[in-house]
């Protein structure tokens, strides 16, 4: 059984410890964060990692900020599986350039993905419906519940950034004018909900939200792209501020999700885990049908963990030596 410490704790326990002899792999520790996929891909990597390569690596509660503050000024967890970087670059970026960490793989090989989404059946009946602007063609296709005559695009929780962005895509299209309500969901179960019945009776919906997650690996969506390419710019000066009054058109960022990795760790690890940490990446595809599978079972990260060890053994042997791979195998 997986032992889950504080951040505090666990620096204080090891605070003497002596230094590990280069060739061992030793203790180290893995940051699990407070969502679905850091806590299945933490749980991974502490199988794999143990298993196959004889560390002992246990892991820590935390969350993306505190976590990734440790690990840059204390070295401590060693590593954080699953940190999306877009909430710290500046701090990250000089990290890496003082030499504190290094990064390790991409955690999601596809990033973190946000947008407008709209049901596959609803995307198979209709292929031209690729974009935004096409999309805004067809409001009679998304009829609002309440006033039929516009069509709907579904908002997320008040406060969130993908909420903020929904709201300043809706002006920069100029959706209102072209016949489109933007619905207030209200909260993250009001608009799970809304998704949910609207799937579940092969309805029409359009809706902000974002992978991976359970949902999203329960009904398939299918993500608009916003028929031009990201400004970088304009995303920081007005895609992303509520108080911006003339957004433009423009793509949604891509989350980065690196692997974070301490140098002092990575200076002794041996070769065969850092070359595991510097391979390991998977889809939001994988990851949502995964953690389908725990919600639908009301699985832990560890049970997701080993539920992926069976069943997907082509994605991660690739990722580990023939020989850790034939000892993860005796371990499940």
């Amino acid at each position: 059984m997986r032992k889950i410490l504080t951040l505090a704790a666990f620096g204080a326990a090891l605070a003497g410890a002596p230094a590990l002899a280069q060739e061992e792999c030793g203790d180290l520790s893995l940051s699990n964060m407070n969502w679905q996929s850091a806590e299945v891909l933490a749980a991974l990597d502490q199988f794999i990692l143990n298993n196959g390569y004889g560390c002992n690596a246990e892991i820590v509660a935390g969350d993306t900020v505190p976590s990734i503050t440790s690990l840059i000024e204390r070295g401590r967890p060693e590593v954080v599986p699953e940190a999306w970087i877009n909430l710290l670059p500046d701090l990250t970026e000089q990290a890496r350039a003082d030499g504190k960490i290094v990064y390790g793989a991409n955690a999601l090989s596809d990033g973190g993905q946000q947008g407008w989404f709209i049901p596959k059946y609803i995307a198979d009946a209709h292929p031209e419906i690729l974009t935004i602007p096409e999309l805004l063609k067809h409001p009679d296709l998304f009829p609002d519940p309440e006033n039929p005559d516009k069509g709907a695009i579904y908002n997320g929780q008040e406060g969130w950034g993908g909420t903020i962005v929904t709201t300043q895509m809706f002006k920069a299209y100029g959706a209102a004018d072209m016949g489109w309500n933007l619905l207030d969901t209200g909260s993250a179960a009001g608009l799970d909900g809304a998704i949910a019945r609207a799937y579940e009776n092969q309805q029409p919906i359009v809706a902000f939200y974002w992978e991976p997650t359970a949902l999203l690996g329960k009904y398939e969506m299918a993500r608009l792209q916003h028929g031009v390419p990201l400004d970088d710019a304009e995303w920081e000066r007005c895609s992303s501020k509520a108080d911006c009054p003339d957004p433009k058109p423009n793509d949604w960022k891509s989350d980065v999700v690196y692997t974070l990795i301490a140098s002092d760790f990575a200076e002794r690890a041996p070769q065969g885990v850092m070359d595991y940490l510097n391979t390991r990446s998977w889809s939001n595809d994988t990851v949502n049908r995964l953690i389908a599978w725990m919600t639908d079972n009301q699985a832990t990260g560890e049970d997701g963990a080993r539920e992926f060890l069976r069943t997907q053994p082509e994605l991660w042997e690739a990722w580990v030596t023939p020989e850790a791979a034939e000892k993860i195998r005796a371990a499940l």
